[in-house]
């Protein structure tokens, strides 16, 4: 067998970009803690939205891009740790807040699911095309929502349509934007990898 197939087969559907760094324990320790850390720091780029208890924070974003880069499992627990270590005070959700009883912890959960589910799909190959990775983020950014707007509407005694109004609407068009920059992203990570295998 030649050394110039093995880059090929390397970055073959099945593995997510984790993958390329050698594996070991240690390597999974770092990743799943270095995950959490980068979405706690993106959490702290948060913009209040007035008229919404929920702000603008790129939590979100990171948590995606973990879980695709990461996969299901890296990624789920990756965003497990960092709900956890939320919920016991360190605060390193939006806006510098900690626990679980804030209106917006909903996202927090979501963004669990969603982190699991890219990563799934990323091992399907989702993050390698710029289309791919549109689909990704947006059933990523959906699942977000799906698990975040309710919550918000229970803990805040919203309707369902106001809760759509303050925790959704206002949110579109910087998840295009953050799904724009994951479908450059993504897919240029992986070119480069070729390139460098």
């Amino acid at each position: 067998m030649s050394t110039a197939a093995a880059p090929v087969r390397s970055l073959r559907p099945g593995i997510v970009l984790a993958d390329l760094i050698p594996a070991s324990r240690a390597r999974d320790i770092a990743l799943v803690v270095g995950g959490a850390a980068l979405t706690g720091l993106a959490a702290q780029l948060s913009v209040p939205v007035p008229g919404s208890p929920v702000p603008v924070s790129g939590q979100t974003f990171a948590a995606l891009l973990v879980g695709t880069a990461l996969g299901a499992r890296r990624g789920f627990l990756s965003l497990a740790l960092y709900a956890v270590v939320g919920m016991a005070g360190v605060p390193w959700f939006a806006q510098g807040t900690s626990g679980y009883g804030m209106p917006s912890f909903g996202y927090i959960l979501g963004m669990l699911l969603a982190a699991t589910v890219v990563g799934a799909l990323a091992r399907r190959g989702a993050d390698r095309s710029v289309l791919r990775t549109a689909g990704a983020m947006a059933l990523g950014s959906a699942l977000i929502y799906a698990v975040g707007v309710p919550y918000l509407a229970l803990a805040t005694g919203m309707t369902l349509g106001q809760a759509v109004s303050a925790g959704l609407v206002p949110f579109l068009i910087g998840d295009a934007l953050k799904a724009a920059l994951a479908m450059g992203a993504l897919p240029a990570a992986w070119k480069l990898a070729g390139r460098r295998g």
